[in-house]
């Protein structure tokens, strides 16, 4: 099938849904309110609560949530097909992520930009709070441990990369005070920032920087891990206008650039998708579709990082409540343009099925190096540019977007240990830079904790998938008591929270079911801890919910 006439079907699927659902969610489910004074405006500090230009919040916000997962996610599960990773990666973005996300920034705005985590304990209770924020602290400790290593190990395969990358830093903190400062406009602020980010690109080939194998008796990619918290610490203690707001805007931009460049010359060359539309010859070992689609596919579709993003630095940023559906909704779109993208580099990418066949051997291959690979070959095709530099330029992407969402990631692990801080009232933990180090130590000790190479996090990532879907319907269930206790339908954000329920606790008894069969009982222990923590939430969640509603046919009885 032509992979020309896809990208058409998707890319329309999704502007309708913003023009036309969106509009409805906005204004008749969450009813957002532009005289609402939100919590940029209520507490500004010029640090973490600043409002902020709805277009560069939503380069914060996209940014942010999308990282690598969006790449990677698809970019795995078109082993079963494209057609399987297709369906999901749009009517996820539609009816899910975009849901999702504006009702989480929605939800926090609504009380004073508490994370949703903290804000549990007033919508459902106490005891579900705490569970909440076990989860949410997993899910972000394993996001940032993760990241690391990634982005480590693409500066190490890829050093053409390492200039782009840190240059991006310099520009970001430029074009920082370009905008805050008001010395030009957004436009000419965007159009040289762009410019910029594409000539350290060019750049990073003629000056590429390889990180020696050891240094002072650590390998490589372990110096660079440690050089990535470093900075990470830095620029989660400064103002969100100085670096993080700048630089995940900047990098939006370059995204959309770089999305126009793989699907014009995806237009050009209209390639064929030489992967099965639905792959019934798996490699041995591949778990079924149903329901492991659904969280390997999460970035992209719904994941509940968003939700953390929306409720704990976008939300402290929204200069008007009705920016929450194009900061949240549209950043969703943009998410799952993304993952569009890897859908089809990594299916309409190779010369033939023999080739793409050879890169998806066993489950789990496929990924970040099929995206580049595949892309490179698309771009190379198309456009007729060197394969060396599309695959620089595809990096460079994938790298920028982890770190913004590493950026933001350990941003927020502050913000758990400031709230923890304020819940049980120990006032040292509150202290951004003590906040922070225990941020950043919690990451290292998993990271170095099983060997000196810095990859410790990757030993609990297999229960990321699962983990952090689990958080997406966790918050779907709080922004769903908080519509039932206002008296507006629900079903808009409790069909989506369901399905999403029934699919991961099903993943999660796979996973435990593979864990014991392989005798890892540390993944096996941690997987239940998951496990019964979402189930006691959801439980409570369950009970609010049936108690509200009781409420309500009372008075309306009364």
């Amino acid at each position: 099938m032509s992979a020309v006439v896809v990208l058409f079907i998707g890319l329309g699927a999704m502007a309708l849904a913003y023009f036309v659902y969106s509009k409805f969610i906005a204004e008749k489910i969450y009813r957002l309110d532009p005289d609402f004074k939100t919590p940029a405006h209520e507490f500004e500090d010029g640090i973490d609560f600043v409002p902020t230009n709805r277009y560069v919040l939503w380069g914060h916000h996209f940014t942010s949530v999308a990282g690598a997962a969006p790449i990677v996610g698809p970019a795995i599960a078109v082993i079963w097909g494209w057609l399987p990773a297709f369906l999901w990666v749009i009517f996820g973005t539609i009816f899910f992520a975009g849901v999702h996300d504006t009702g989480a920034i929605w939800a926090s705005v609504r009380n004073r930009a508490r994370s949703v985590g903290s804000l549990t304990g007033d919508v459902v209770g106490k005891r579900a709070r705490s569970l909440f924020m076990i989860v949410i602290f997993l899910v972000l400790l394993m996001v940032n441990a993760v990241f690391g290593v990634v982005i480590a190990g693409l500066l190490m395969k890829f050093p053409s990369a390492v200039v782009p990358v840190w240059g991006a830093i310099v520009v970001a903190l430029i074009i920082g005070q370009l905008i805050y400062r008001r010395i030009i406009g957004l436009a000419l602020v965007s159009v040289i920032g762009v410019i910029a980010l594409y000539g350290l690109i060019i750049l990073g080939p003629s000056v590429p920087i390889q990180m020696p194998e050891q240094v002072g008796g650590l390998a490589g990619n372990a110096v660079w891990i440690l050089l990535l918290f470093a900075y990470a610490a830095v620029a989660s203690l400064l103002p969100v206008w100085m670096l993080l707001q700048p630089r995940d805007y900047i990098n939006g931009l370059q995204l959309f650039v770089g999305l126009i460049i793989l699907y014009g010359a995806l237009v050009l060359l209209n390639p064929t998708l030489v992967a099965p539309m639905y792959n019934s010859n798996v490699p041995a070992g591949t778990p079924s579709i149903i329901p492991l689609l659904f969280v390997t596919i999460a970035c992209g579709a719904i994941s509940g990082f968003h939700g953390l993003v929306a409720s704990g630095t976008t939300s402290k940023q929204l200069d008007k409540e009705t920016d929450a559906r194009f900061v949240g909704y549209f950043g969703s779109v943009g998410e799952g343009m993304l993952a569009l993208g890897a859908i089809l580099a990594a299916t309409a990418g190779f010369a033939s099925l023999g080739d793409w066949n050879a890169m998806y051997d066993a489950f789990g291959k496929g990924g970040v190096n099929a995206f580049v690979e595949g892309g490179a070959y698309i771009i190379s095709n198309g456009l007729g540019l060197p394969e060396a530099t599309a695959a620089t330029l595809l990096t460079v992407m994938a790298a920028l977007f982890a770190g913004t969402t590493m950026d933001t990631g350990l941003r927020l692990q502050r913000y758990i240990f400031q709230e923890w801080g304020e819940i049980y009232n120990q006032q040292w933990m509150k202290k951004p830079a003590i906040a922070t180090l225990l941020a950043v130590g919690s990451c290292l000790i998993l990271a170095f904790g099983a060997g000196a190479d810095g990859s410790g996090g990757l030993i609990i990532w297999p229960l990321f998938g699962t983990t952090n879907q689990l958080l997406a319907g966790l918050t779907l269930l709080i922004v769903t008591v908080m519509l039932v206790r206002l008296g507006r339908p629900m079903w808009f954000t409790l069909v989506p929270l369901i399905f999403l329920l029934i699919m991961t606790v099903l993943a999660l008894l796979l996973q435990l079911r593979s864990f014991y069969e392989v005798g890892n009982y540390f993944l096996l222990v941690l997987d239940v801890i998951v496990l019964i923590a979402s189930i006691l939430v959801a439980m409570e969640c369950a009970a609010s919910l049936k108690r509200v509603r009781r409420e309500l046919a009372t008075k309306s009885e009364g």
